[in-house]
């Protein structure tokens, strides 16, 4: 995608400098910046600190944090370390052990001498793979919004929540995908951006859609029941870190709650996820699925720019105050229309899943 009619993609691999370059997304939307990191010690800060984040992003970034633990100590010690420290760093996202379980598999058996070499060849791969998914799940989301179009000959108003764009994934990114491939094709589109609290990534999915040029309206969170009332959405369209392979959904805190007023008012309730992320061994999403609980601050003090233009924080909350701050929720498939991936629009149940499952 383009910023400022640039092409960037969210990473880029320099493998004979011995870095990755980053964009630091804890400065979007205020300001666009790249990061080299250089070590998988500053892979797991970025990481954890969501200078990158998104679960397909993650698990991108993280196979590179392998790459970079290889050029340094090719070890099986060192491996098997790498894995264990990426991977504790976000435990939600199952891309993140996908990704890093790749790279296991494919250096383990290699002699030394060979793993980092064949560690940065792997990670371009997953990268360049995950580019062409989120291309894929664009297409297979956009026949939505086509025939949206056609039944409705107007306007299509989507809400969706969090941000699902490209800068979590590669390129082209998840629930985003569909509405640039279907405003580049001339179908009018409007979204509605929930501001999604309390680290605000609506903001984001603004700054991305303005960047794109895809008209949008950044609403409270709590507003978009009242828009579905009101018949001003005619489909919801969110990302996922984790689907179950019944068709539950995790994603950012606040999606279940969407999906509740989308099934009371007769809107259709979409995810769009690379098949990556759907995790094929949990049967209870309630019980199987981690939820990150993040820091009490994220709630308690709100970050921008000032009157003057330059980046402040605002307390809002006494550090005394008692904070909950769990950063996903589960939507049951129940609520959830369809699941998009790459391979296409499947029911989301077990066996409308099955079409999606890798080969084994």
């Amino acid at each position: 995608m383009k910023v400022d009619g640039q092409h960037y993609r969210t990473l880029r691999a320099e493998p004979a400098a011995n870095r990755v370059h980053i964009i630091d997304q804890t400065l979007l939307p205020h300001a666009f910046e790249m990061r080299a990191l250089d070590s998988p010690e500053a892979v797991a800060e970025a990481i954890v600190s969501m200078r990158v984040r998104g679960a397909p992003l993650i698990g991108v970034t993280a196979a590179f944090g392998v790459a970079l633990a290889m050029n340094r100590d090719a070890s099986d010690a060192c491996l098997l370390e790498t894995r264990d420290r990426l991977r504790a760093t976000r435990p939600t996202a199952v891309n993140l052990a996908w990704a890093l379980e790749r790279m296991m598999q494919a250096l383990a058996p290699l002699p030394v001498p060979r793993r980092a070499a064949a560690a940065w060849d792997l990670a371009q791969a997953i990268a360049d793979e995950d580019a062409a998914i989120n291309e894929a799940i664009g297409r297979n989301g956009l026949a939505l919004l086509e025939a949206e179009h056609f039944l409705k000959k107007r306007p299509i108003n989507v809400l969706t929540h969090c941000n699902a764009g490209w800068i979590v994934t590669v390129d082209w990114g998840t629930a985003l995908a569909p509405l640039y491939m279907a405003h580049d094709r001339g179908i009018p589109v409007h979204v509605w951006v929930d501001e999604t609290r309390p680290r605000n990534q609506g903001l984001l999915t603004a700054w991305e859609l303005a960047g794109h040029g895809v008209p949008h309206t950044l609403v409270a969170d709590n507003a978009g029941g009242h828009l579905m009332q009101q018949g001003l959405v005619d489909l919801c369209i969110v990302g996922a870190d984790r689907v179950t392979r019944r068709g539950d959904v995790c994603n950012k805190i606040g999606t279940y709650l969407k999906a509740l007023a989308a099934h009371d008012n007769g809107v259709p309730f979409y995810a769009a996820v690379p098949t990556p992320t759907i995790d094929w061994e949990i049967d209870d999403a309630i019980e199987g699925i981690p939820i990150e609980e993040r820091s009490g601050d994220e709630v308690r003090i709100v970050r921008g720019l000032d009157a003057s233009g330059r980046p402040a924080s605002v307390t809002i909350a006494r550090a005394s105050t008692k904070v909950v701050n769990p950063a996903f929720d589960v939507t049951p498939a129940k609520y959830v229309t369809g699941i998009v991936t790459e391979k296409g629009v499947h029911p989301a149940t077990e066996a409308g899943l099955a079409a999606a499952r890798p080969a084994s």
